[in-house]
């Protein structure tokens, strides 16, 4: 491999942007070069939030990155920014925020859609490289994104404008203190328990990204129950048994 294939990530810090050093994608680290660039040739961002921990980072980087097909889509109408969630959590906190109020979930890899002046107007997580897992294709989604931003510009800065107004709304609430009711938390509960899969683990179906908060309240909980005087299970009768034998062992661990 000659330094011509290589993109600019070859010069990067973090070992996991230099792992995409390879791809055909023209991949920019954040700064300002990369906004500069995507206001000169009026381009929207596609920011890609991974580490080198994340399962299905890899999996996305390839099925879609290392695919030339893809990397002209990309190459063509935007400008791509990678990141490393580890070197870069600030950026990862603030995104994270737009794409659960854009998609009413997060996680990694984070793929958002951004103005040349960096507001979130659209992201996921994962894409797949066609239609599945009622996913659509990515190649599809930034073909329609790219369209939005041509020919329904004003729409995506409508959009820019109510993300921005929802991140500056949970950033308000960061750090804030506050009683949640018991009514809240068993539902919450109770959804989990709804969602558990006691064949093959996790919640949901596939892709089975974990969900760290809702398994903290669930082992929080179980903690809580079975520290009742005699030991009673009662508020977690609900659970099926492969859940509670599951959550015992995490609490273990």
């Amino acid at each position: 491999m000659t330094t011509a294939t290589l993109n600019s990530l070859s010069r990067a810090s973090s070992a996991y942007l230099r792992s995409a050093m390879h791809q055909p994608i023209q991949w920019h680290e954040w700064g300002p070069e990369a906004f500069a660039t995507a206001q000169r040739e009026n381009k929207p961002m596609l920011l890609d939030i991974g580490a080198v921990w994340c399962h299905w980072c890899h999996v996305m980087d390839r099925e879609s990155y290392d695919d030339p097909e893809i990397a002209a889509i990309v190459n063509e109408h935007f400008i791509a920014v990678k990141v490393d969630r580890d070197e870069r959590p600030d950026i990862d906190s603030r995104y994270q925020a737009a794409v659960q109020a854009v998609s009413g979930q997060g996680g990694w890899p984070l793929t958002a859609f951004l103005t040349p002046g960096g507001k979130p107007f659209y992201g996921g997580t994962y894409f797949p490289p066609q239609d599945h897992y009622g996913r659509p294709s990515f190649r599809r989604v930034l073909l329609s994104i790219a369209n939005a931003y041509k020919d329904k510009h004003g729409d995506v800065v409508e959009q820019a404008a109510m993300v921005e107004n929802a991140i500056v709304q949970a950033e308000s609430f960061h750090g804030r203190g506050g009683r949640v009711s018991a009514g809240v938390i068993q539902s919450i509960q109770e959804s989990a328990f709804k969602m558990f899969d006691p064949l093959h683990g996790g919640f949901g179906s596939a892709p089975k990204f974990p969900h760290p908060s809702a398994l903290d309240l669930l082992i929080e909980r179980f903690r809580r129950v079975a520290s009742l005087p005699g030991g009673t299970r009662q508020p977690m009768a609900a659970v099926p048994t492969q859940a509670l034998d599951r959550l015992h062992a995490h609490a273990d661990g």
